[in-house]
């Protein structure tokens, strides 16, 4: 099981202070890899760290938003001076505004693409200048079905996913010489706190997902462990420019007819 194996890695995790990316970080540091995460919010960054060191796990944080270029810099700088070189990076800070597209203010619209697509682009960047000198580094995005779906209210989201996934291919196309693997990861409806209130039994939404979903349930935060491991990891080292879709199988599947079983 060497191939899994993270220790003396170190992985930054944007946004990894709640939530998926949590959950995604505790994989890699159960693998062995030490954490750092970012995030804007200091009573999450501590709550979190508080968490990871309860579990044993070597974690350090840092405050900064990821749209911002100074900002990302200068801590990029910092972590790799305080720490080390970042042997892995997830992209994993994001935002949803759920919001009609007709009415949907441009202001909003450009504040999604900034965090989920223009953030991992800066933050990509900066870490693959350091990859690309050590000729080795795994770079994941967390991206989303939304990238293969339309929903309503989601149309910034969408676009900025889409984009993500079109930015992890070409990123892959353009490191892959330098041994830099960029792929992402594509989550289906997760069980966390932001879904909890519609999760309720007889809630329409929580009985279309689960009807619409073949496994017939959300996904738990810790169902994306294993996929952040392996794109993190020697595993993966030929897999290149891919998205794993963890959704329970939503996307194989139009779904069942109402009088199935």
């Amino acid at each position: 099981m060497n191939l899994f194996n993270l220790k003396g890695k170190r992985a930054l995790i944007t946004g990894g202070t709640h939530g998926l990316g949590l959950a995604m970080a505790e994989g890699l540091a159960q693998a062995g890899a030490e954490l750092v995460v970012t995030g804007t919010t200091p009573s999450k960054m501590e709550e979190a760290l508080t968490y990871y060191k309860s579990k044993g796990y070597t974690a350090s944080g840092y405050l900064f938003d990821v749209t911002n270029e100074k900002e990302a810099a200068e801590n990029v700088e910092l972590i790799t001076k305080e720490l080390g070189a970042i042997d892995i990076l997830i992209n994993n800070a994001g935002i949803i505004k759920r919001e009609l597209a007709i009415t949907m203010p441009v202001s909003d619209f450009r504040q999604v693409i900034e965090v989920d697509l223009v953030g991992p682009f800066i933050m990509s960047q900066l870490v693959a200048k350091q990859m690309i000198e050590r000729q080795s580094g795994k770079i994941i995005n967390i991206c989303s079905m939304m990238s293969e779906l339309g929903r309503t209210n989601v149309s910034a989201y969408a676009s900025a996913k889409g984009g993500l996934k079109m930015l992890t291919r070409n990123l892959a196309t353009e490191w892959a010489k330098y041994n830099i693997q960029v792929n992402g990861i594509g989550p289906g409806y997760f069980a966390t706190t932001q879904t909890e209130p519609i999760r309720v039994n007889g809630n329409p939404f929580n009985e279309f997902i689960i009807s619409r979903t073949p496994a017939g349930r959300w996904g738990d935060p810790e169902d994306l462990a294993g996929a952040t491991v392996f794109l993190a990891s020697e595993a993966s080292k030929f897999v290149n420019g891919q998205i794993i879709y963890v959704d329970g199988g939503i996307l194989a599947t139009i779904g069942k007819p109402s009088n199935e079983n």
